[in-house]
């Protein structure tokens, strides 16, 4: 056989062997593709599907806020925000303390009044400031006496108002009664305990917190917890680690 004949039979071969080898693949993934696609699985997050669902007011003005005269609100802002002694007037001068993740506050009013500019608020001053008069229920000391609290401010003749991220308009116990009785105990004694996820721990000590990682679930937090901070270790999601912080 000369090698002309050879050169074409072995070019020949060549081709049968792509040709073939093409065949073989698209054989391979027409089968593949005829197969049933893998059923996936989405996990979803229940607090996430709660927090969707949960009833806002859209205030904006004062008036909205006096339609909650009457009404119990319960607070999601733990930890962040000061309340003031009121009667007929905020007595800015002497703050009460700190109100707490999931506690319930019975609304008495909704007031305007001209803060202290030198003073420091989470929410701003404006012209004036608009708060939220209410007693605290479960007070054993004294649950008739009037408190408020800042929940927006009018500048000029518009208001800003921040009520639906302050509060919880329905019980959190009910709405997340999936959290479990051992966690809303320790939730409504304001400490953590092992097992709680990073939201349930944010109930507990307060939203100030300074986190160590980005991803949440498994990472260090630092809770300020009213001045005496906590440091909570989370691996999968609950935490496993829950050290006081020297100062």
């Amino acid at each position: 056989m000369n090698t002309g004949i050879k050169m074409a039979l072995g070019a020949t071969a060549v081709l049968v062997l792509a040709v073939g080898g093409e065949f073989a693949y698209l054989h391979h993934r027409n089968v593949e593709d005829a197969k049933p696609l893998a059923k996936v699985e989405y996990k979803t997050d229940p607090d996430i599907e709660t927090l969707y669902g949960l009833k806002h007011e859209h205030p904006m003005s004062l008036k909205d806020e006096k339609d909650l005269k009457g009404r119990t609100i319960w607070m999601s802002a733990g930890g962040q925000m000061d309340y003031y002694p009121y009667n007929g007037r905020v007595d800015y001068a002497h703050s009460a303390g700190v109100l707490l993740g999931a506690e319930k506050l019975l609304v008495k009013d909704a007031v305007e009044q001209v803060a202290p500019k030198t003073a420091a608020f989470r929410i701003p001053q404006g012209d004036k400031q608009v708060l939220l008069v209410f007693t605290r229920p479960d007070d054993k000391t004294d649950p008739t006496k009037e408190y408020a609290v800042p929940v927006g401010y009018k500048q000029g003749g518009d208001y800003s108002i921040s009520s639906d991220q302050i509060f919880f308009y329905e019980d959190p116990h009910v709405s997340f009664h999936y959290w479990g009785p051992q966690v809303w105990q320790a939730i409504d004694e304001h400490r953590a305990i092992v097992g709680m996820s990073e939201f349930e721990v944010q109930m507990a000590l307060g939203q100030v917190s300074d986190p160590h990682g980005e991803k949440t679930g498994d990472r260090m937090v630092q809770y300020d917890d009213q001045g005496k901070p906590k440091m909570v270790t989370f691996e999968g999601g609950k935490a496993t680690k829950i050290e006081d912080v020297k100062k």
